[in-house]
């Protein structure tokens, strides 16, 4: 069974029992304050807001946020992936989707993390000569401004005012609520205006987890130095760095919109990481893994292929005559010199170089690509460069 519908299973079975104990009177609380009897933990955000708002610490308060504060550390922000309800709801608004619809926007998402992937695999972030590779783009979280609005509107008001709106607390009293209507006919307004706050909070605010949600703000800011169960990837397995193709389907995959190939494109970073292992399942070359504690320099990084026809076929079938050497870790400088129809592409920082040699890309090439000097000057180029690069695929480095 694949992780996707293992998580379903269990935050549905999380939420169920939470709700049966709610309706019988067991003393189990909710996720936004779960415990048996005196021993109970509180929602991180819940417990912050409430010593701002009464402006006192309390031990009970505090406790919670140091325990919610080890296991993030621990396993980063699983809650969100396989716990919480809000994903579960998420769920349930696109099973009212059209089928036509579900495609439209699967098809779409792919397109937009694949297109992104051959851009950078095009570009090749090796030659360094637009400046590109040193460009970094600071990115704002929204959910930070949110976190900071929720504090302060605790402080002022005097009580913890995200509490009312949040969609955790309003599921739960959605289902109480309805079951003293039906079995009490205890008819009140909350019993409309709560259903329809947490109605208009999934239809409106489509993108509540990864831009708005404060609670996963609070948890990023100590997720990012967690180091366990962290998705890596195996250069040598991964499509895009062993064979040039635009794959990233593991950037599809994630709901939490990390680009685990590409992370300088996706929208958040590794620590926001949910641990709920799309990633992995998504991954058609099993190049994807998450182990306890991953070694040293392991982990995702800027690809270091370059196709120089501006596409790639499927795995293991080559349309055109397009090649592509990956350099050593070691980071020998690499240097081709080829007659026409060759070029050399140095390394970036004077790291891992990435070198691309096509016959039919390259401009002003005067010779035929399916042989002759175009090829011949791809094979002087791959065996004169340094490292244990083969033409046959069977060493470390090899040419595709």
């Amino acid at each position: 069974m694949k992780a996707s519908k293992v998580r379903v299973v269990v935050a549905a079975v999380v939420f169920i029992v939470l709700c049966i104990g709610l309706i019988a009177g067991v003393q189990l609380g909710t996720l936004s304050g779960f415990g048996w009897g005196t021993i109970a933990a509180l929602c991180p955000l819940g417990a912050l807001t409430t010593m701002i708002a009464t402006k006192a610490l309390v031990p009970h308060a505090v406790v919670s946020l140091v325990v919610m504060a080890l296991l993030v550390l621990l396993v980063g922000r699983a809650f969100c992936g396989w716990a919480c309800p809000v994903p579960l709801l998420e769920r349930l608004r696109g099973f009212f989707r059209s089928p036509k619809r579900r495609r439209e926007l699967e098809r779409a998402r792919r397109e937009e993390v694949q297109g992104a992937a051959k851009s950078e695999l095009g570009c090749g972030r090796g030659c360094g000569s637009c400046g590109g590779c040193k460009e970094v783009r600071a990115k704002l979280d929204s959910r930070h401004y949110v976190l900071g609005g929720a504090l302060l509107s605790a402080a002022v008001f005097g009580f913890p005012v995200f509490c009312l709106v949040c969609p955790i607390g309003l599921s739960f009293a959605t289902v109480l609520l309805l079951w003293r209507l039906f079995a009490a006919g205890d008819m009140t307004w909350s019993v409309v205006l709560i259903p329809a706050m947490l109605v208009v909070e999934l239809v409106l605010l489509r993108k509540w987890c990864s831009r708005i949600c404060p609670l996963a703000g609070l948890m990023n800011l100590a997720s990012r130095f967690s180091r366990t169960w962290r998705p890596v990837i195996d250069d040598a397995k991964c499509l895009e760095t062993a064979k040039g193709t635009p794959c990233s389907l593991c950037a599809v995959a994630c709901e939490a919109d990390i680009n685990l190939r590409h992370p300088e494109l996706g929208e958040h970073s590794l620590a926001d990481c949910t641990r709920c292992r799309a990633c992995v399942d998504a991954c058609p070359s099993g190049a994807v893994s998450m182990p306890f504690l991953a070694r040293k320099g392991a982990g995702a990084g800027p690809s270091a292929v370059r196709i120089a026809d501006g596409g790639a076929g499927a795995a293991g079938a080559s349309a055109g005559p397009s090649v592509a050497w990956i350099a050593d870790e070691g980071g020998a400088d690499a240097g081709s010199s080829a007659s026409e129809g060759a070029a050399g592409v140095g390394a970036c920082g004077g790291a891992a170089a990435a070198t691309a040699l096509a016959a039919s890309d390259v401009r002003g090439a005067s010779s035929s690509a399916s042989g002759g000097e175009g090829a011949a000057a791809a094979s002087m180029a791959s065996t004169a460069s340094t490292g244990d690069a083969r033409l046959d695929g069977g060493g470390k480095e090899s040419v595709r």
